[in-house]
């Protein structure tokens, strides 16, 4: 017998939140690093910085990042690198915040 108001078995909300937990992509831990880092396609960074080679994920991040770490030099869009256009999607690599596991 269990106390007052407390259910007997998990409730379906909570199992589908631990499935849904278990299942989706953050994008945290080692397959993330790649992915936040921009090193390969499909990562969050998209530009980087010409000056220290810092990546941010769009145009404004990076005009604050320079802004702060290079205030003597002029802030120039054209000049800074364009990570997504440079590599080739590779499909069969995991994208983060794709739903679903890798296990069958």
């Amino acid at each position: 017998m269990t106390g007052k108001a407390k259910p007997k078995k998990h409730t379906a909300k909570e199992i589908a939140a631990k499935v849904d937990a278990a299942t989706t992509n953050r994008g945290g831990g080692k397959a993330g690093r790649a992915d936040r880092s921009g090193s390969e396609k499909g990562g969050h960074a998209k530009l980087e910085c010409p000056h220290c080679k810092i990546t941010a994920p769009d145009l404004k991040s990076m005009q604050i990042h320079h802004d702060a770490k290079h205030p003597k030099l002029p802030f120039d869009d054209s000049k800074l690198v364009n990570l997504h256009a440079s590599h080739v999607v590779e499909s069969s690599k995991p994208r983060p915040g794709v739903r679903g596991s890798h296990k069958n």
